[in-house]
């Protein structure tokens, strides 16, 4: 990819923010744009990177056609979008206006680029053998936008890799506030000393990956050039209760919240075997690396 005019919306997010770091590392030649409206992403987390490897604008997806002017890109990275399931059901008119509207003007400009988009989906619908696309919010919306996505590529033969995300957990998680992963929660109530907060009732399992093997398996689909989905996923299903107990420290229970999914998405797929992707972090090695000195990551 390198020489290649690359835009990542989202860049200042969790995973956008790592995968930027990664461009700049692994293809110095390319030129990266980076969009994002700091909702829940900061500039600092691309403070440790010079400048001069990056342009970075503050604004909105939906803005995106008047803020790149005449513009163009070889390669978009689209992951400047709302990104939570139990909060979607408060914030539905901003879900529907970023995710919806926003990615629709995405597309569009990919579109008129020619440039091929790199999308990243949400894997809760694929709970209870599907049904879970409907459970929130914020889960049918993701659902609804792969299926234009692909009808993209049917309508205008627009090039595109779609990308399941997996509970992403890893540096630049966020772990306060209504936003807040899993592990970045769990490890900011352990540093603390505070108990970890489980939602009832605990059982409910989710397949976690680290953000550096999302990003390897991000790239590896960029260059695939097969327009279909990829499951970026550890493949194993932990409870939350027994994620908890990994920390080894107290733990209590709090009440269920309203769309939470109940069981870890239980999905065939041949992505490791098409792609050649495999994920090279384990969660209980992650956590023993943040709960003892003696473990270095």
């Amino acid at each position: 990819m390198n020489g290649k005019r690359i835009l990542v919306t989202g860049g200042a997010g969790f995973v956008g923010s790592n995968l930027v770091k990664k461009l700049v590392k692994d293809y110095p030649d390319s030129k990266i744009t980076v969009i994002d409206n700091l909702f829940t992403g900061s500039f600092n987390n691309l403070s440790e990177l010079n400048t001069l490897d990056f342009r970075f604008i503050e604004a909105d997806t939906q803005n995106i056609e008047e803020i790149l002017g005449q513009k163009s890109f070889d390669i978009v990275y689209h992951f400047g979008e709302y990104s939570r399931i139990v909060k979607s059901f408060d914030d539905i008119d901003y879900v529907l206006r970023t995710n919806l509207n926003g990615t629709t003007r995405v597309l569009e400009m990919c579109r008129k680029w020619g440039a091929k988009l790199i999308y990243s989906a949400s894997s809760s619908k694929f709970g209870n053998d599907g049904r879970d696309e409907n459970l929130s919010p914020y889960s049918w919306v993701k659902s609804k936008i792969v299926e234009l996505i692909k009808n993209y590529g049917e309508w205008y033969g627009l090039e595109y890799e779609i990308c399941y995300f997996f509970n992403v957990y890893g540096p630049g998680q966020i772990t306060t506030g209504d936003y807040a992963t899993v592990i970045g929660i769990f490890e900011r109530q352990f540093s603390e000393g505070n108990p970890l907060t489980v939602v009832y009732p605990g059982n409910q399992s989710r397949d976690f990956t680290h953000v550096d093997d999302i990003v390897d398996g991000v790239i590896l689909a960029t260059l695939s050039n097969k327009n279909r989905e990829w499951h970026l996923r550890s493949g194993v299903a932990h409870s939350i209760i027994n994620v908890a107990k990994m920390f080894e420290c107290e733990w209590e229970m709090i009440p269920e919240r309203r769309g939470e999914r109940f069981s870890a998405e239980d999905i065939k797929s041949d992505t490791k075997e098409v792609l050649g992707w495999s994920p090279k972090w384990n969660l209980s090695y992650y956590i023993k690396s943040k709960i003892s000195k003696n473990v270095e990551i």
